[in-house]
């Protein structure tokens, strides 16, 4: 089992400030995520004081390919050497944002598994995440995520 505690999430998303866009991976099973973003304000999808919609859009793809990702590494693997992963958003089906969060909020994505097909190179997957702050919703999607183990 996987020691989210001692998790470096820049160890297993290629991303990197100010693009980074996931602080810490709450929980992770092979079927859901849950991780916490705080918003600063060096972020290059805040305008105005708030955390603008593609920011959104790019935490919950950044949250979702946790769940796959997970698949390409070994639970002992803490340093994320087992693989160099890339992925991509393939798709946008569904998207609702219903409110933007203000730099200093911490927002919870929550994703979930809802079909994946995998070859020896590559899985393509599809997911639904729903972004909040406290109680509130911010955003609910579903997209499509290419991931590839470039090793």
């Amino acid at each position: 089992m996987i020691d989210l505690d001692k998790i470096d999430v820049s160890d297993f998303l290629p991303h990197r400030p100010p693009f980074l866009m996931v602080d810490k991976v709450l929980t992770l099973s092979d079927e859901e995520v849950s991780t916490l973003f705080k918003i600063k304000k060096d972020s290059i999808f805040v305008e105005d004081n708030y955390f603008n919609e593609l920011g959104l859009v790019e935490n919950a793809a950044q949250t979702c390919s946790s769940i796959v990702g997970k698949s390409f590494f070994n639970d002992d693997d803490i340093k994320g050497e087992g693989a160099n992963l890339i992925g991509f958003i393939s798709a946008i089906k569904k998207i609702t944002v219903f409110s933007c969060p203000k730099v200093g909020s911490t927002i919870i994505s929550n994703a979930k598994l809802t079909s994946r097909y995998d070859t020896t190179n590559y899985s393509i997957c599809s997911l639904e995440c729903n972004i909040y702050e406290e109680s509130v919703q911010l955003l609910s999607c579903e997209m499509n995520l290419v991931i590839k183990d470039l090793k």
